[in-house]
């Protein structure tokens, strides 16, 4: 393994594992980690170069990520986890259950795209014209350089075929704000790829888990109890 990914966990039982978004770390779950930790062993995992974890050599890719998240489980020997993915962390997850579907026990994904054209046009040109800003000064700056690899992954990533999701098979949450920065026809497209999967849009905008997260965490509690259809 190339580098050791910082997490945080609290909890006995089956791992749930959680994935922040881009440019973000693990304080994002912090109306999560203990709320379900009651239950589940619960693992705020740090994406390479995001929080403590290191940047590393590898590439700064989706997939890349997902294999990161492969070898931090094997390294800790965890098998059939429930994985929730925000955001980045949401297309991650995607990555990791069409490429790795056996490590998965039950999967949450919220605000997540398969393209850069998921992204709302009014929300994602912001980023399109900050990272050709970045990109020009990236030769004369490592802040710089290091800025537009964040935004390299809103702008030009993720690129995730519908198609390979047909490989989950495990029950699968796919959730979003009504006024998320994600399209509603992004998160229905993702919800129809993944057999047997459950929509819900929230009230709210992308950061549910933040922001509603009282909605936020009684909605995966039915979804993990059963009781959602």
């Amino acid at each position: 393994m190339e580098i050791s990914l910082a997490y945080e966990e609290k909890g006995q039982g089956t791992p749930f594992v959680m994935l922040h978004g881009n440019g973000e770390d693990r304080r994002y779950f912090k109306y999560q980690l203990a709320y379900f930790s009651r239950h589940y062993r619960v693992v705020l995992l740090e994406t390479r170069g995001h929080g403590a974890s290191p940047r590393g050599r590898a590439p700064f890719t989706i997939d890349q990520f997902a294999r990161d998240l492969k070898d931090f489980l094997d390294e800790k020997g965890f098998e059939k986890i429930i994985l929730l993915g925000f955001s980045d962390g949401g297309n991650i997850a995607l990555t990791f259950g069409a490429k790795y579907p056996g490590y998965l026990s039950r999967l949450i994904v919220n605000g997540a795209n398969l393209s850069p054209w998921g992204v709302r046009a009014k929300d994602q040109a912001p980023y399109v014209a900050d990272f050709a800003f970045q990109s020009l000064l990236a030769p004369f700056s490592k802040k710089a350089a290091e800025k537009r690899e964040l935004l390299d992954l809103v702008v030009r990533q993720p690129h995730i075929d519908p198609a390979s999701l047909g490989a989950i098979s495990v029950p699968t949450l796919v959730v979003a704000g009504k006024e998320d920065m994600i399209r509603e026809s992004e998160t229905r497209r993702i919800a129809a790829a993944i057999p047997g999967s459950i929509l819900r849009i929230l009230p709210g905008d992308h950061f549910l888990a933040r922001r509603r997260w009282k909605e936020f965490n009684a909605l995966l509690d039915d979804f993990l109890e059963g009781r959602l259809e």
